[in-house]
């Protein structure tokens, strides 16, 4: 997969200043008020920044009366998104980012729903979603 690069200026032209904070600057959207926290349509969840696809709806669970932000058990392909140790807050996280643009998209948790166990938690902000 062909990595994107582009300087801060560039990912500013491109990206509303709250898309930004969030895809860029590691941010967080508060819970319960991201555009997919709650959606049940079908189709594919890719991000924000580039394109690329990272979650089917199939695969997106109903943990938001939880968590307030959309979650998955799986990605669509292994080599979607990047796992890296996140040390901030005072608590230890695995941090997900886009494999093709490094954009953060959100963490993963051990707490998810079958069949993996996993829960890619993930902001809205840092997503775009195609409708089936």
């Amino acid at each position: 997969m062909d990595k994107i690069k582009k300087t801060n200026e560039e990912w500013k032209g491109v990206l509303t200043p709250e898309e930004y904070r969030v895809l860029r600057e590691k941010g967080t959207e508060p819970a319960f008020s991201g555009e997919y926290w709650n959606s049940r349509e079908k189709g594919i969840y890719r991000c924000r920044a580039c394109g690329a696809g990272l979650f089917s709806s199939d695969a997106k669970f109903d943990s938001a009366s939880e968590t307030g932000w959309p979650s998955f058990y799986d990605l669509m392909g292994n080599d979607a998104v990047e796992l890296n140790e996140d040390k901030s807050y005072g608590m230890a996280r695995t941090e997900v980012t886009c494999a093709k643009c490094g954009s953060h998209l959100g963490h993963l948790f051990e707490d998810g729903s079958k069949p993996t166990g996993k829960r890619y938690c993930m902001n809205s902000l840092a997503l775009k979603f195609d409708k089936k």
